[in-house]
């Protein structure tokens, strides 16, 4: 059973159970007061130690927003801008959250610890008071009373009249007292139940509205992460194909150095060390000098460095070479060196000691020695791999004995038409590696040496108009032979993208496959190796495009490259909406990385994964789409429009495979779309468009004919019959 009531009778019989029902009620008082007391002190605790979380995290965030990647090269790609800033991102949302986080803690503040104080201090403050005023009152009633019993009857009838009177007055004072503490007691015992829990409801609805937050927050991130995802996903892609080309290559330069030491037509550079001289009894000395010789002023600059403390560079001295001897050992007990005559200090020899004796050769031949320099032939390897129909395309190898033997048929022309589709030799797998490998073997690559870096150019910078633009441009530049060749080529890549639901070789994988095929720089660098995910941009715009870059001549001028991207664009509209709209969908990521593991054949033959590339030597010279061995591939490439079709287009087993079931997909788009009228959307906030690929809008505008776009978080639709660019948050579907 709970508490007694205290009845208002009871205070004028005072009786002992009434006094244990006082007790009970002021024991309860009691207990709630040091519960609150308590209560406060783990509430200022936990306001100090949220505090204490803010400025770690605050401090987080900073060290996050702070931060920013260097990257390889001379641009970066989409992708990479986008991870660039998602440090920046990453901060803006940590403080954002404890924004929340430090407006919580101010509202606990008001709503629990200053209605909970003010509780404790006036009404169990005032019930304090009260109680002690009931004792008083009680205590001076009863001695009043015992010393008017204790008073001799037979004092004077006045005196007893007088002091019966007295004692009447302190009694009537003490059950007033007494009905007005009972009321105390009972009012506060009613009240804590409300002045109590209101102030934890308070609390908790603030903590909840924290987490609400947070949770809009998240939402609101949701967009951002899954893009970026895609973007992770993306450049993962392209760093494990850069890693494989970067490890092939360091393979060929440990096998032999010497033929890729970096050399130059203006000058040579190497370590030397240097013989100084010094007065008689000290001898000489021998210092490392990285040298760097130009040749046409024969100037020789020289600058001391120690590997050993810590890289610290010396001084640079320059002198200009007249005549350079190579020293023989019966002069000097040292191998290697050379005697460098210089014209600053006429009669002076500089004796110099190369590192070995290919560097010894390697520094007579650059300074007009007698001694010949060996040269070498750079070859250029490349490691795409493809597959077929059963699980993507162009990435399964096909053993590497088929390929050289089909190959060697096709090129040859004593050899009999080879009918690919009846033979059960030829296999998908060896016909689609005989075509990279074809591509790979030509003397320079389809899209040529000397457009190399005018391709890669447009894909480093700009929007996707002017790169597009850009590039048809260049394509136009080709020789022609060269130009029909890639249009077939590009042709047939775009029907392969197009049914990626089947073969899971998406734009993206098949950019990855063929963009170090079409194209190459004609010298293997680490520098060159990072500009492939820049080949593979190219190639995704080729086959994206084909019909207009290979349809239509462009204009008479390229276009600029300064209009802001895409991506940017969608940054800022994320950063910018209202939070309580937004209504993120849901983003697929491809199934398939187009760098995942190469799929073998079975067969005990070695794949073509490593050998795939081969000399220039193995086909003709010269431009390879004009030579007349070639001239059946290019007929068969000509003919049709199917993957091994660049041999021999007229293979039934490949006609047969899902590049042929596209037919009996009826009106659907690559992406699923119904075709046709598509779907209505209504802007619900305005905006302005940054390029002319975006549309302008008011809120209650109705866009017809809305799909999704390939950009994550766009939309592409039609408003008073403009075509554009719509961002995804900034309308609903209707």
């Amino acid at each position: 059973m709970g508490l007694h009531p205290l009845e208002f009778s009871e205070c004028y019989l005072d009786s002992p159970v009434f006094r244990e029902k006082i007790k009970s009620h002021e024991a309860e008082l009691d207990k709630t007061n040091r519960f609150i007391k308590e209560l406060y002190k783990d509430g200022k605790n936990l306001i100090n130690a949220t505090k204490q979380l803010v400025l770690a995290q605050r401090k987080f965030a900073q060290s996050l927003g702070e931060f920013q990647f260097e990257y390889i090269g001379d641009a970066k790609t989409d992708d990479e801008r986008c991870i660039d800033e998602s440090l920046q991102e990453f901060s803006n949302f940590l403080k954002n959250l404890e924004d929340q986080r430090e407006l919580m803690m101010r509202n606990i503040t008001e709503t629990l610890m200053k209605p909970l104080e003010k509780f404790r201090k006036e009404q169990l403050g005032s019930a304090k008071a009260e109680r002690k005023k009931y004792e008083k009152e009680t205590e001076k009633y009863y001695s009043s009373l015992e010393k008017l019993l204790n008073m001799s009857a037979k004092k004077k009838e006045p005196q007893l009249q007088e002091a019966d009177s007295q004692v009447e007055t302190i009694r009537q004072h003490f059950q007033e007292e007494s009905l007005d503490y009972v009321c105390k007691l009972q009012e506060i015992q009613e009240r804590k139940k409300f002045d109590c829990v209101e102030p934890m409801l308070a609390f908790f609805q603030t903590v909840f509205t924290f987490y609400h937050q947070g949770f809009e927050l998240a939402n609101d991130f949701n967009h951002y992460k899954k893009a970026l995802q895609i973007n992770i996903q993306n450049t993962r892609s392209r760093f494990e194909g850069t890693r494989v080309e970067v490890f092939e290559l360091m393979k060929r330069i440990r096998e032999v150095p010497q033929e890729y030491k970096q050399t130059s037509p203006i000058s040579s550079e190497g370590y030397l060390y240097v013989q100084e001289k010094r007065p008689p009894p000290f001898g000489s000395s021998w210092v490392k000098r990285y040298c760097t010789f130009v040749k046409e002023q024969k100037i020789l600059h020289m600058v001391t460095f120690d590997h050993r403390s810590g890289g610290k560079m010396g001084e640079t001295e320059s002198v200009t070479l007249k005549s350079c001897v190579r020293k023989t050992t019966d002069m000097l007990d040292r191998r290697f060196c050379l005697d460098i005559e210089i014209t600053d200090r006429p009669g002076t020899v500089l004796t110099v000691q190369s590192l070995s004796e290919d560097d010894h050769k390697f520094w007579i031949h650059a300074m007009g020695g007698k001694e010949p320099a060996g040269q070498y032939l750079g070859k250029t390897y490349s490691k795409e791999r493809g597959s077929i129909n059963d699980q993507g395309l162009y990435r399964v190898v096909g053993v590497s004995s088929k390929v050289q033997k089909l190959l060697s048929l096709m090129i040859d022309e004593k050899s009999n038409d080879v009918d690919l589709s009846t033979c059960e030799e030829w296999d998908v797998k060896t016909i689609t590696s005989t075509l990279k490998l074809y591509l790979r073997s030509l003397p320079e690559p389809l899209m040529t040496y000397g457009l190399y870096k005018d391709f890669i150019a447009p894909a480093k910078g700009g929007s996707p108009e002017s790169r597009s633009q850009a590039i048809h441009c260049l394509v136009h530049k080709l020789p022609e032979k060269n130009r029909l060749v890639l249009g077939l080529l590009l042709k047939h890549l775009a029907t392969v993208a197009a049914h990626s639901k089947l073969n899971l070789m998406t734009v993206a994988n098949l950019g990855v496959v063929f963009g170090p095929t079409l194209m190459r720089p004609q010298e293997d660098t680490v520098a060159a190796i990072m500009d492939l995910k820049f080949q593979n941009i190219v190639v995704e715009i080729l086959i994206e495009q084909h019909e207009k870059i290979f349809g239509d001549v462009p204009g008479p001028s390229s276009p600029g490259l300064s209009a802001p991207t895409r991506q940017s664009k969608k940054l800022s509209v994320r950063q910018n909406r209202p939070l309580a709209v937004y209504n993120p969908k849901k983003v697929d990521l491809q199934t398939v990385s187009p760098t995942s593991p190469d799929v073998g054949s079975n067969s005990d033959e070695a794949s073509l994964g490593s050998n795939e590339s081969v000399s220039s030597q193995s086909t003709a010279s010269g431009t390879p789409p004009e030579k007349a061995n070639h001239g059946r591939l290019l007929a068969s490439l000509s003919t049709g429009d199917s993957p091994g079709a660049c041999i021999a287009v007229a293979a039934s087993r490949l006609n047969s495979g899902a590049l042929t079931k596209a037919s009996s997909d009826g009106d659907k788009t690559v992406d699923g779309v119904t075709g046709g009228g598509g779907k209505r959307a209504m802007a619900v906030y305005p905006c302005e468009a940054e390029h002319e690929s975006e549309l302008s809008f008011q809120v209650g505008a109705i866009f017809r004919a809305v799909v999704p776009s390939r950009e994550p978080g766009w939309l592409e639709g039609e408003l008073e019959g403009k075509k554009g660019l719509i961002p995804e948050n900034y309308v609903e579907m209707l």
